[in-house]
């Protein structure tokens, strides 16, 4: 990077420039929403359940990227890799405004996965940089609040701008964005890893940090958990726009109802900054889970034995919807915090292989699920029961903390 301050950030501005950098990721798929089927109009009319390829091959390109920018960002630096690796996005973001069939334009966002694999892992080694344990998870939880009020917005603001530049302009919303955080990125956030405590891209070195993580069982654990959760998650948020275009009629007001949800959501992130400190990171993921596990299992008896009246039936989805991403307020910075905190020495490839393993996984999870919708919410609801009852089974073998 061109700029190199040297001032530490105070906690507000550096919780607000990581949120920004992790929240690209939210962005680059929220606010494709909207669009998704006009793209299938376009490139696939005749399967239209293709086009949700557009977001799982984005993560499939995130979760191959993570597994090398932790590594890379421990030998050259923290702002260096995201500047590359916003750079490589940027690209993908420009390629994805050119393509002219749906293979092309999924190749271009699987190039923007991997651009965005920079700010979803380095900025987790930023914050291990500065903080550690429960004050970890605490700045971690103020980071996904704001990084869960993106979807908020995001597809509203996809759809307004789809409305009067069309798909393609949506991709040039994510060049923007890209451009400012790294401005602000550039100008104000020191370097937080030391030039003695950078580790060379050799071989052997990275191998034998690379087993210290896979080695630790509860990392091995809280990464799986966390995939699940990743999983279970996308698979809801990839059929969403067509249980509200197909079940219920709602295409048009869903960037609206999005939004509350999301709104609502994000009020999860508040309620563990305050407990966390309190009751721990492990106890809240635990109840969490075992709290959906409840929710979707009323919730699949309503659906299959059509016990739902008519007017009934869209405010049980959107309040069993607000549930899972509920959940995954509670849990993510926890789990992250959980899986990084025997890994400080080693932060970068820590990040890099948590979050490369569980990205990697939640597709092979999501897709599927996804892929299945018929008509009805019942394949994502099932999709969710089955991840939480193993989330919750792997939560109970963890050690307490």
């Amino acid at each position: 990077m061109l700029f190199r301050p040297t001032k530490p950030l105070g906690l507000a501005e550096f919780t607000a420039l990581m949120a920004l950098t992790t929240a690209t990721v939210a962005l680059s798929i929220d606010a494709m929403l909207p669009s998704l089927p006009d793209i299938a109009a376009e490139f696939s009319p005749h399967d239209v359940n293709r086009v949700q390829l557009v977001l799982t091959i984005f993560v499939l390109g995130m979760g191959a990227g993570v597994l090398f920018v932790g590594p890379i960002s421990d030998a050259i630096g923290r702002k260096a890799t995201i500047g590359w690796t916003m750079g490589l996005y940027i690209i993908g973001s420009v390629a994805a405004v050119f393509a002219q069939s749906l293979e092309w334009l999924l190749i271009a966002r699987f190039v923007q996965g991997l651009g965005v694999a920079g700010p979803r892992v380095v900025s987790v080694a930023l914050v291990r940089d500065r903080f550690s344990g429960r004050e970890m998870a605490r700045v971690t939880s103020f980071i996904m609040m704001v990084f869960m009020l993106a979807p908020a917005v995001a597809p509203s603001i996809g759809k307004l701008i789809a409305s009067f530049a069309g798909w393609h302009g949506v991709f040039w919303f994510f060049v923007v964005i890209a451009v400012v955080t790294l401005s602000w990125l550039g100008l104000r956030q020191p370097e937080t890893l030391a030039p003695e405590n950078r580790r060379k891209l050799e071989f052997a070195p990275l191998l034998a940090a690379a087993k210290e993580v896979c080695s630790n069982r509860d990392v091995r654990l809280f990464t799986l958990v966390m995939t699940l959760g990743f999983g279970q998650m996308f698979a809801l948020l990839s059929s969403s726009q067509q249980i509200y275009d197909e079940i219920f009629d709602m295409a048009d007001s869903f960037p609206l109802w999005f939004a509350l949800m999301a709104l609502l959501a994000a009020s999860a992130t508040v309620i563990n900054s305050m407990t966390v400190l309190r009751l721990g990171m492990r106890k809240l993921v635990t109840w969490a889970y075992l709290g959906q596990i409840a929710i979707v299992a009323v919730y699949l008896v309503l659906v299959l034995g059509d016990l739902l009246p008519e007017a009934l039936k869209f405010p049980a989805y959107f309040i069993w919807s607000v549930s899972v991403f509920f959940m995954a307020g509670i849990t993510f910075g926890n789990l992250n915090a959980l899986a990084m905190q025997y890994m400080g020495h080693v932060a970068g490839m820590a990040a890099s292989i948590i979050a490369g393993l569980s990205t990697v996984g939640a597709v092979l999870i999501a897709a599927p699920i996804g892929l299945m919708f018929n008509g009805t919410p019942v394949p994502a609801a099932a999709g969710v029961l089955v991840c939480s009852c193993i989330a919750l089974a792997l939560m109970r073998r963890t050690n307490p903390v």
